[in-house]
């Protein structure tokens, strides 16, 4: 199993495209293998890459807008961005799904545009919040009504969050899950590893389970700032792996 991180959580210590690529290889010198993106500073993507080779890091991911893919065209575009940043997953970070009506527009996306991606290689996944958990249609969660055409991000301090078993749920939609996307917790407040109340390494025994390939960390929150937290959340990765 490999560990990547969401730059979205060093989102505050860059200012420019030049200090963006620089962060690559501070990145890996702390011992992740990976990036997932959440933007690219307007960069060429070929630059990108570029630098990822050099930092010896790969590209596992990309957060976008559910409406950067909702159209074969626009589908197709996000899959040549996977192709060319060298990743087989493309994804959103979160898209409205409160009423039955924007719950069936995002199995629609997403039945699309795994028909587009999967047959060049390319999954197109959702990762999840607390209230995905909390909503309930005829029966079944928002998360699992969604996961029938998406593959999943599972964001299990947010399921935690929400009372869901974390190592129950993994082995549960263990066939649609693509990555994990770690953080830990105090009510509803993200945290690095090990200063929360989520059970993380429960939530890693069951990636392992599973053969996961990535669990990636994420702190929309972090403090004092990002490269300090994803520091303190790698030495507990050390020490609990």
């Amino acid at each position: 199993m490999k560990y990547a991180v969401q730059l979205y959580t060093l989102r505050n210590d860059c200012t420019n495209g030049a200090e963006f690529l620089a962060q690559f290889k501070k990145i890996k010198a702390l011992g992740f293998d990976g990036v997932e993106f959440a933007g690219f500073h307007d960069l060429p993507l070929s630059e990108i890459k570029t630098a990822l080779d050099a930092a010896g890091l790969e590209a596992v991911g990309c957060h976008c807008g559910i409406e950067d893919f909702d159209t074969p065209e626009k589908a197709q575009a996000c899959v040549d961005m996977a192709k060319t940043l060298g990743m087989d997953c493309f994804g959103v970070g979160g898209a409205p799904h409160s009423t039955p009506e924007e719950i069936r527009h995002l199995q629609d996306v997403y039945r699309m545009a795994n028909a587009v991606g999967e047959p060049q290689g390319v999954r197109f996944y959702y990762h999840n919040h607390s209230e995905e958990f909390k909503i309930t249609i005829d029966g079944k969660t928002a998360e699992d009504l969604i996961g029938e055409t998406a593959y999943l991000e599972i964001d299990p301090y947010w399921s935690h969050y929400a009372g869901e078993d974390n190592a129950a749920l993994i082995r549960r939609l263990q066939d649609r899950i693509v990555h994990l996307h770690i953080k830990d917790g105090l009510d509803g407040h993200p945290l690095a590893l090990g200063e929360g109340d989520c059970d993380v390494p429960a939530v890693l025994a069951a990636a392992k389970e599973i053969d996961l390939a990535w669990v990636i960390l994420e702190n929309d929150e972090p403090n004092p700032d990002g490269f300090a937290d994803i520091t303190r959340s790698m030495a507990f990765f050390k020490a609990n792996a």
